[in-house]
């Protein structure tokens, strides 16, 4: 099918964001932040208390879009080949089979991923990475789009294993739900008092409208002082001095991938540095890593910490001076 134009892209990502919506009622920035993720293809960390709709998001988001979809439940005995797949020896052929793992889908979600040991979070390091599962010497390739939506813990929550940086660098963005304002909770325990409401939710999307509209914003125009102003962000985290450990390469690649995402969404088919600036604290924050000194009393919760100090380095950050628009 061809593909199509930005005014297209906008209305079908507002189609996903109202049917997910029917679902998870006043967190439109989370509803939005996933659904950039989506159309960027990286992948999306949810983090949060219990209870808040986390896995509800992933499930909803999934439902409204006609992808094949997995779901894994990280416990602590799980082991990487219930993730990736595993050879199993045909008695009637005489030879080993791979069979697939959940990670054989378009979109995987983890759920509570931070309560699987680190050898099997590890197992999902390559699939994320490369698109791509080896086993036995064997490499598998996986299908377009791939997207892992994972939700997680507090890491200070029971029974929780923090995931390693390496794993963190390549989720294109971190979100929080929180806790419902008191109309929505108040209008949950009608709307969810006999059936669940994603129940009824259909898809609005299809598999190849959805790689369409990937395509068409892979396409948006990203300026050269847009790129510019997205590396100088990145370099700010590496010199800052709250931070031992600053954003990667593949974090100013996955921050540009998700501005075009976003404008694209907004109707436009150019980057502005106001697309950076909005990405900046989900895209960047996961990612970053504060020094002992800065941390003082946050020790069980740097998140907060950590985006004061990304939206300190948006803000002194100087915005580039030239249009974002194509000559």
């Amino acid at each position: 099918m061809p593909d199509p134009g930005i005014d297209e892209v906008g209305a079908r990502a507002a189609a996903i964001v109202a049917n997910v919506e029917t679902v998870i009622s006043g967190k439109r920035e989370a509803v939005v932040a996933a659904l950039t993720v989506l159309l960027a293809e990286g992948h999306l960390l949810i983090e949060d208390v219990p209870g808040v709709g986390k896995t509800m998001l992933a499930r909803s988001l999934a439902r409204s879009v006609d992808l094949t979809v997995s779901r894994i439940q990280f416990t602590p005995d799980l082991l990487p080949s219930d993730v990736t797949g595993v050879s199993v020896f045909d008695q009637s052929t005489r030879s080993f089979t791979f069979k697939p793992g959940p990670v054989f889908a378009n979109l995987v979600i983890g759920d509570e991923i931070n309560r699987a040991s680190p050898k099997t979070q590890s197992a999902l390091l390559e699939c994320m990475e490369e698109r791509q599962v080896t086993a036995d010497g064997v490499t598998h390739r996986l299908g377009r789009p791939f997207v892992v939506v994972a939700t997680q813990n507090p890491v200070e929550m029971e029974g929780t294993y923090p995931l390693p940086e390496a794993q963190r660098d390549r989720f294109m963005a971190r979100i929080s739900m929180g806790y419902p304002a008191q109309a929505d909770e108040l209008a949950m325990l009608s709307t969810r008092e006999t059936a669940s409401p994603i129940d009824l939710v259909d898809p609005v999307v299809a598999l190849d409208e959805l790689q369409a509209m990937i395509r068409t914003v892979s396409r948006v125009f990203a300026s050269a002082p847009v790129k510019e102003y997205a590396v100088e962000l990145a370099r700010a985290t590496r010199d800052d001095r709250q931070l031992r450990l600053g954003a990667s390469p593949r974090a100013t690649l996955q921050l540009v991938r998700a501005a075009k995402a976003h404008a694209a969404m907004h109707g436009r088919d150019f980057v502005l540095p106001d697309d950076i600036d909005a990405l900046a604290v989900p895209v960047l924050a996961h990612r970053l890593v504060p020094t002992s000194r800065a941390l003082g009393s946050h020790d069980h919760d740097s998140g907060p910490l950590i985006d004061t100090i990304v939206r300190r380095i948006v803000t002194d950050t100087p915005v580039p001076i030239g249009s974002a628009r194509r000559d």
